[in-house]
C-alpha cells in the first residue's frame, strides 16, 4: 500500500506541471518498463545533464546518444553526437567546410552523415538489443535527416523503452511525435529537475507484484 502511495503522490506531481506549463496532461505516468518518455523545455534548462544523470540510475541497460556542445574560447561553435560507449562524431560547426554538406541551420553547417553513421547507428543497434534507447534530442538539427526520422519512428511503433528530449517549439514531425497517445510528455524546469532525476528511473521498472 505504501508503494502505491508513493506512485500517486508522483503522479499528481508531475501532472501537475504539465497543466502548469500549459502541456498536454499525461495519460498517466505508470511504471512501465518498455514507457517512452520525452523531455521538453526550455534551452539551458538541463534536459541533457537531466537525462545523463537518469541514466546512470537505471537499472537496465541504455543505449544512443547524446548531443553536447563545442565550445570555442568559451563560444559554441557547434555540436557533437556522443553515444552511451563513447564514439563522438561531430554533428554541426560554424567552421565546417562546404563539403560537409549543404544543410544549414542559422550559422551552423550540418554533417548529416556523421549523425547517422554513429547516432542513428546507436539507436537502432539499441532497438536490435532491445535496450532502452536515449535520444537527445529531437530537434531541429537532427530531424534535418530522413534516416534520424525514421529511427525515431522505429523506435516508436516497437516496444523498448524511450527516454528522449525533443524540442519545445513547433515543428510538424516533433508536434506529432508529442500528440501521440503512446509517449509521456514531461516539461524540464529549475524546480522539478532534482525530483525527475530520483523519479524518472523507477517509471521504467516493472512493478513489484504488491504495486500492481
Amino acid at each position: 500500500m505504501r508503494g502505491r502511495q508513493i506512485l500517486s503522490a508522483v503522479l499528481g506531481y508531475l501532472r501537475l506541471r504539465y497543466s502548469q506549463a500549459g502541456l498536454p496532461a499525461s495519460r498517466g505516468v505508470r511504471r512501465d518498463v518498455n514507457q517512452k518518455i520525452l523531455l521538453t523545455g526550455r534551452p539551458g534548462c538541463g534536459k541533457t545533464t537531466l537525462v545523463k544523470r537518469v541514466v546512470k540510475n537505471l537499472s537496465q541497460r541504455a543505449a544512443g546518444f547524446y548531443t553536447e556542445e563545442i565550445r570555442d574560447r568559451g563560444i559554441r561553435a557547434g555540436f557533437k553526437i556522443v553515444t552511451l560507449d563513447g564514439d563522438e562524431a561531430v554533428l554541426a560547426h560554424v567552421d565546417f567546410p562546404a563539403a560537409a554538406g549543404p544543410e544549414r541551420l542559422g550559422k551552423y553547417r550540418l554533417d548529416l552523415s556523421a549523425l547517422e553513421t554513429v547516432g542513428v547507428k546507436s539507436v537502432r543497434d539499441a532497438v536490435r538489443a532491445r535496450q532502452l534507447v536515449v535520444i537527445d534530442e529531437i530537434g531541429p538539427m537532427e530531424i534535418r535527416s530522413a534516416s534520424f526520422r525514421d529511427a525515431v519512428n522505429e523506435v516508436l511503433e516497437s516496444d523498448v523503452a524511450l527516454l528522449a528530449t525533443i524540442f519545445a517549439r513547433s515543428l510538424p514531425f516533433t508536434d506529432a511525435i508529442k500528440s501521440r497517445p503512446d509517449v509521456t510528455l514531461v516539461e524540464v524546469r529549475a524546480d522539478n529537475r532534482e525530483k525527475l532525476v530520483s523519479e524518472l528511473p523507477n517509471t521504467f521498472r516493472n512493478p513489484s507484484p504488491g504495486e500492481i
